[in-house]
Order: C-alpha cells, then sequence, then structure tokens
C-alpha cells in the first residue's frame, strides 16, 4: 500500500476543495494518503513513498522557505511536481519563455526592484493604448494576492501599488487587462500526465479599481466548461515548450481571449494548483490513477 502525503499549509485546511476527493479517490485506489503541512517540523517525510503538493498556497510570502524545503524533502522521498518544475514555476517570468518559444501569452512588462516606476508604467500604456485598465500584480503571487485592476487613468494609484511592490523587492508584471475576461471568464484546463483531464470556466477576478484580496485566494466561481479546439492547441503548446524531460504528473493552464478573440495563457499552474475534480466526472479517479500510474512507472524519478 504506497504511502503518500498531499501537502497542504495550515492556513489552507478547510479550504482546498480537491483534497477530501483525492484523498477519497487514492483510498478507494488502494493507497494509504494522509494530509500534511508543509512546515510542520513533526512530520517524517521518509514515511511517504511520495510528497505531493496540493494547496501550499502561502509559499509566495515564504518563498526561500519553501524552496528550501522542498529540496530537504526531495532527499527524503520523492516530490512532485519535481523541484525543476517548482523553482521555474514559483515566479511569473517563466511567461518570457514561453513567449519566446512561440506559445501567445497575455503581454506584458516585467519591472524589477530598482527600475524606474513611472518610466515602466508609461512604456506599457504606450504599448497598449486602447487598454482600459492596467493590472499589477507580483511575479511570485498566488491567489491573487496583492494584484489590482486599474484604470487607465489613476496613474497616481497605479504608481503607489508599483512602487510598494517595488520597494519590497518585489519583481512586478504589468499587464493591459483584456476586457473579454468580463464576458467569458477564464478557460483552466487540466492536464494529468500530460493528458487531458477536463476544464472548467473561472468567472473574472478583478473588479475595477477595488483593492486585491486579504485572504488566502481570491473568491472564485467555478462552472465546468467545455474548451475550443483553439484553447486545446494553445494549452498543449504550453505544455510543449515546457524545459522538463517528461510531462508533469499534473499541469493547469489558464487562458483568457483577446480582443480578437485569441486564447492567450495567463498562468500555467504546475506547484500547487487547485484541478477542481469536483467538477468534473471521474476527475478524482483519474487523478488518483495517474499518481499511482507514476509512481510505479518510475519511483525514483
Amino acid at each position: 500500500m504506497p504511502r503518500i502525503a498531499l501537502v497542504t499549509a495550515r492556513a489552507a485546511r478547510g479550504t482546498d476543495h480537491d483534497m477530501p476527493l483525492l484523498l477519497a479517490a487514492l483510498r478507494d485506489a488502494g493507497a494509504s494518503a494522509h494530509e500534511a503541512d508543509w512546515d510542520d517540523a513533526a512530520v517524517d517525510w521518509s514515511r511517504f513513498e511520495l510528497a505531493l503538493l496540493r494547496s501550499t498556497w502561502d509559499y509566495c510570502e515564504r518563498l526561500p522557505e519553501f524552496l528550501a524545503w522542498a529540496e530537504r524533502t526531495a532527499r527524503q522521498t520523492r516530490v512532485l511536481n519535481p523541484l525543476d518544475a517548482i523553482g521555474w514555476n514559483t515566479d511569473k517570468h517563466y511567461l518570457t519563455a514561453l513567449e519566446r518559444a512561440g506559445v501567445p501569452v497575455v503581454p506584458g512588462r516585467f519591472v524589477e526592484p530598482g527600475d524606474a516606476a513611472g518610466a515602466a508604467l508609461a512604456a506599457v500604456l504606450s504599448a497598449h493604448p486602447a487598454a482600459r485598465d492596467i493590472v499589477v500584480k507580483p511575479a511570485v503571487g498566488a491567489g491573487s494576492r496583492d494584484a489590482e485592476r486599474h484604470p487607465r487613468a489613476a496613474n497616481g494609484a497605479t504608481l503607489k501599488h508599483l512602487q510598494r511592490l517595488l520597494d519590497a523587492g518585489r519583481s512586478v508584471l504589468l499587464q493591459p487587462y483584456l476586457e473579454r475576461v468580463d464576458a467569458d471568464g477564464e478557460t483552466a484546463l487540466v492536464f494529468f500526465n500530460g493528458a487531458f483531464s477536463h476544464a472548467i470556466r473561472k468567472g473574472p477576478l478583478l473588479q475595477r479599481g477595488a483593492e486585491a484580496t486579504r485572504e488566502l485566494y481570491a473568491a472564485e466561481t467555478i462552472t465546468p466548461r467545455t474548451p475550443s479546439s483553439e484553447e486545446r492547441d494553445v494549452a498543449q503548446r504550453a505544455l510543449a515548450a515546457l524545459p522538463f524531460g517528461e510531462p508533469l504528473l499534473y499541469a493547469r493552464v489558464d487562458l483568457i481571449r483577446a480582443d480578437d478573440g485569441s486564447p492567450r495563457v495567463l498562468e500555467l499552474e504546475l506547484v500547487e494548483p487547485s484541478v477542481f475534480i469536483g467538477h468534473a466526472e471521474g476527475a478524482a479517479a483519474r487523478f488518483a490513477a495517474a499518481i499511482l500510474q507514476r509512481m510505479t512507472a518510475s519511483p525514483r524519478h
């Protein structure tokens, strides 16, 4: 009976809607699965054959500590997704690599601590003259925390937000707000072991001029969705551009549509994404089967 730790965070306990479904599916499949907090010093990770990252949603405020934990834990047991994916995906600069690989992404500009905030914002406004709103978000962030949507004319508020993040030593991503998301929402496509499983629609998260959420993650409206062939193609192209040797155990590709209707990658979620297995029939069993298949096929990689 394989022993699996489903890794979460103390602050996420009771809020991960995938957790009870996956625990049950793994146990039904013959595994011994248990929920464990990543920073619980009392956990002996060597007792498990697998530490499966699920809802470590406080990592972005503690990234060096989290990465150090992942490295230590990987010396005691197998960690999935693996360390190279964790390091690559916890910083949104990976979007630049996707764009260079020809994957259509939401356009944006990274601003680094020490850069001139006003000049960076002016460059984004100039590059996107039709954008009514500008999104400011940290390059290391999750759950829409510290992300806000500012009206184009509200330069003072936008600059204040941008400078606050830069002064805290955080890299920032500036993006034009693609307005079709207000009507269409996001499409999130979920893959297990490289195979498409299901998709959901996520309602728009950023309200114009509203303050960023102070919760662990912004409230979401989730419904099932059948992705278009074009959306599936863009998602597959994004996964094909990943710099890893084999398909990841799990991956979520979040897409929104540009003004011309074409899907663009908003984010790739490869570390601790919700996979919404309660919104697709058989998804929990598919995820459990993929986990056990990966453990059997390559138990130490």
